[in-house]
């Protein structure tokens, strides 16, 4: 349930990435948009492996 979760949240981080990019906001906006993204993605596999 978690993953799921997780993953969904990753998909709208990574379109705010976009969205971001798009707007030329200032870069550690989306970078910081994309670091949490990769995070979400990282703990949704790992909770996928414990269960």
């Amino acid at each position: 349930m978690w993953s799921v979760l997780l993953f969904g949240l990753a998909g709208i981080l990574i379109g705010g990435v976009v969205s971001f990019r798009r707007q030329g906001m200032a870069n550690w906006v989306w970078i910081s948009f994309g670091v949490l993204a990769a995070a979400a993605l990282v703990a949704a596999y790992l909770f996928t492996q414990s269960a």
